[in-house]
């Protein structure tokens, strides 16, 4: 089997997976989603892997913007992998939806739950709770790596029936308001001009202007730039400031670098 898995990652869960994936199934090439045309992923590549997260309960803009250039291949075994942080809804439905428009067929959709990274909401919670999560997330990427090694297909896993009904409608009335919200990013005045939040930007949202971030009202909501940012001066809203920072314990931020 040669496989190629295309990820799209912030604050690393989604990079991880992809390693982690790519180290079961053997002869793997990862290539980010921001930048598709890098590495060779050739015609003999018979396995396609994507792996991103939920974004406000669907799947993110970027990701939508990469399946319109992804070249159909005929006979070609296509997964996925939702990362999230425990209401992956219908994201991966969504996905075989548009896909499908596309003339691509998914194979298998899989749903693994990490620490959360969304901010505005809350730190990633008690290390011990972060622990089990890694635990588990690694026993799911083994049950994934078995079922893509065999080719087999037809599971798609998604939430319950509340969240489907409920977080898709909300992901609907949401999509086109999203990359403006990158209005709500502040400093708080510590900012020492490092440029990282300008750097794992996923799609050129930031610069750096008299030596601070600005944002240019295209954003995705990864929420890498105040996760990564070394002395923790990006602020979303009012309540961050309080917050735990989170990336993924086994990645760096040069790993993420645009």
């Amino acid at each position: 089997m040669k496989a190629v898995i295309y990820y799209y990652s912030g604050t690393g869960n989604s990079l991880w997976t992809a390693r982690q994936l790519a180290g079961k199934l053997g002869d793997t090439e990862l290539v980010p989603m921001h930048r598709p045309n890098q590495g060779s992923h050739g015609s003999n590549v018979d396995t396609v892997g994507l792996v991103f997260p939920v974004h406000i309960w669907g799947v993110p803009s970027l990701v939508r913007t990469f399946l319109q250039s992804m070249e159909k291949r005929p006979g070609v075994y296509y997964f996925a992998i939702a990362v999230n942080a425990g209401q992956v809804s219908r994201t991966l439905v969504q996905l075989k939806e548009l896909m499908a428009r596309g003339g691509l067929t998914l194979s298998a959709g899989f749903d693994i739950i990490f620490p959360s990274n969304y901010i505005p909401w809350g730190g990633p919670g008690p290390v011990a709770v972060q622990r089990k999560r890694f635990d588990a997330a690694t026993e799911k990427i083994n049950a994934a790596a078995s079922y893509i090694s065999n080719r087999n297909s037809g599971l798609l896993e998604m939430g319950p029936l509340w969240q489907r009904v409920l977080f898709t409608g909300l992901y609907k009335m949401t999509y086109n308001l999203v990359k403006t919200l990158d209005k709500n990013f502040q400093i708080d005045g510590t900012c020492s001009s490092c440029g990282i939040c300008e750097r794992v930007c996923p799609v050129k949202n930031i610069s750096l202007e008299a030596g601070r971030p600005v944002w240019h009202g295209g954003c995705e909501q990864c929420l890498a730039c105040i996760q990564w940012c070394p002395e923790a001066c990006i602020q979303y809203g009012k309540k961050t400031k309080s917050y735990e920072r989170y990336h993924h314990p086994e990645v760096q931020a040069k790993d993420v670098f645009r």
